[in-house]
Formats: C-alpha cells, structure tokens, sequence
C-alpha cells in the first residue's frame, strides 16, 4: 500500500469541479451552507442519458457529505418516466422535474451535468460527461441482435454527443431503458461506469461488466467476512485520501483505487477495512455490505 501523504490529502477541502464553459476548476458550492442545485440534462433514456443522471447523483452526494444543502432536478425533453426508472434501478435518487422549479428559491448556485456542448444549458458551471458506447453481449438480454448488440438507436446520441458539439436532434426518442440494464445485478453497471473518468468515453461490453460484476462480488464477501471482527475507525490518512480524491473532480477512479489498496494492505486491521468500505459506499451506492450476515 503506497505512503500517505497527509499533506496532499487535504490539499483539496472543498469539492471542485472543472467547468466545462472555462475549462478551469471551481467550487462546487462557494458557499457551504447556500443551496446549491444539481441539473441534470438529459436528451432522453439511452448509456449516455444514463451516466449524466449517475454523475449528478455522484455530484449530490459528495456535496451532502460535505454538509452542502443539494435540490436536484432533472430536464430531460423525451422519456423522463424512463429515465427515472432505469436510474432508480441503479439505486440513483429520485431527480424533481425542472419543468415544475420555481426560480428564485434560495439556491446560490446551479450546476449543470450534460452530455451536450455547455453553451447549451443555462447559467452556472457545467460538469461534462463523456458518451457511453453499449455494445454488451449479455445473456438473456433485451433488444440484443444476434450478435448480443443493443440497435443502433440506444446509441446514436452517445457517438453523436462531445464538448464542442450537441447532439443531432432526431425525430424518435431513444430506445427503451430496458436496453440499458439487462443484468441480474445493476450495481455491476454502476461500477463499470463508476471506473471510468466521466470526461472519458465508456465503451460497455461483456468483458467489462463481468469483470465489474466479479469484483463487485468479491468486495461483498470481504466486507461481509471483515464484518465478523472487532470494529476499528477508518484511518485518518484512508479517509484523507479517500475525501481528496472524490472533492478533486469527482475523481471515482481514485476512490476506487483506495478501496484497492485498502483491500490487500497487510497492516490495517479487518475492522478498519470494513468501516472503511461502508464509509464509501455512501458515495459509491454500491451496496457493499448486502451481504451482511449471509453464510461465509
């Protein structure tokens, strides 16, 4: 496990994004107790629809756990209905509709998430997210060819989508969210997208959410074996590190990676792995500790 250094650790003690309009890094709340909005822009239930709804998720719950008051709200102009259940199966909170906010309420500062180019959302700084390719070959799946790829509608808007360009506006909706969530265990989704950096595209296929859906099961038995010893505190240079990763960029890799390390360091007591899993999970929504009392 490499050395902390404690001083790097809170070298970031406020949650800051990187402005897709300036290209340079701000406070996600610049001030702590003002209320500050989370919209998410959606065009409609596809990948990519999908992992702007999970960044704002991602965006709501690292600043509650900075004790920042959050209002999310959702605009998305086709499917809403289906977008919301798709992302509620991916254990994302319920999003209030944007259509139906009152301006003015208090917030002092809106944030956007958006796959579209950022002069398309309203004022205030914008989170860009990367398009998300579904090529997944999964068994039982829905709307699969007979090559176990999703049609091509799922994935017209994330080719189409960059920073420098919105999405071509088409005459149907995307496809169904059915398309999006054809696992046994949606959590293995949410790490798969959870492992990549948002401002990067995400190629989904079988390979990678196997290998998603594999650690996500081994991580489930550890905690629920590391459960069964004496509880110890999350380390202080653990949670450092874990705190200064998620407040620089949202940065879900670098959690990730702690969570590795943490996993096979030879010194840190069982207690401290498991109290040290449940305390990200609180960011991650992996549901890490479900199997809880299950037979080892």
């Amino acid at each position: 496990m490499p050395a902390y250094d404690r001083s790097a650790a809170y070298a970031q003690p406020v949650l800051r994004i990187l402005d897709a309009r300036t290209g340079e890094p701000v406070p996600a709340a610049p001030a702590r107790r003002g209320l500050t909005r989370v919209e998410a822009r959606a065009w409609g239930p596809d990948p990519t629809a999908l992992r702007v709804l999970l960044t704002a998720d991602l965006l709501v719950r690292a600043l509650e756990l900075g004790g920042t008051p959050v209002w999310a709200t959702l605009a998305a102009p086709h499917g809403p209905a289906d977008l919301r259940t798709a992302a509620t199966t991916l254990s994302i909170r319920p999003f209030e509709d944007a259509h139906d906010v009152t301006p003015g309420l208090g917030e002092r500062q809106t944030l956007h998430v958006t796959s579209e180019t950022p002069d398309a959302s309203g004022g205030g700084p914008v989170v860009w997210v990367a398009p998300v390719e579904w090529t997944a070959e999964v068994r039982g799946g829905q709307g699969a060819d007979a090559a176990g790829h999703a049609p091509e509608s799922t994935l017209s808007h994330a080719s189409e989508s960059a920073p420098d360009r919105a999405p071509e506006p088409t005459a149907q909706p995307p496809a169904h969210p059915a398309l999006l969530l054809p696992l046994s265990d949606p959590a293995a989704l949410r790490l798969a997208l959870l492992s990549v950096p948002r401002g990067e595209p995400v190629r989904l296929d079988s390979g990678v959410l196997e290998e998603a859906a594999g650690r996500l099961a081994r991580w489930r038995r550890a905690v629920s074996g590391w459960a069964r010893q004496p509880s110890r505190p999350v380390p202080d240079e653990v949670r450092a590190r874990l705190r200064s990763a998620w407040e620089d960029d949202l940065d879900l890799p670098g959690v990730l990676q702690v969570l590795r390390d943490v996993e096979s360091a030879p010194e840190l007591p069982d207690g401290a792995r498991f109290e040290t899993y449940v305390y990200a999970d609180r960011l991650l929504a992996l549901d890490l500790a479900r199997d809880l009392g299950s037979p080892a």
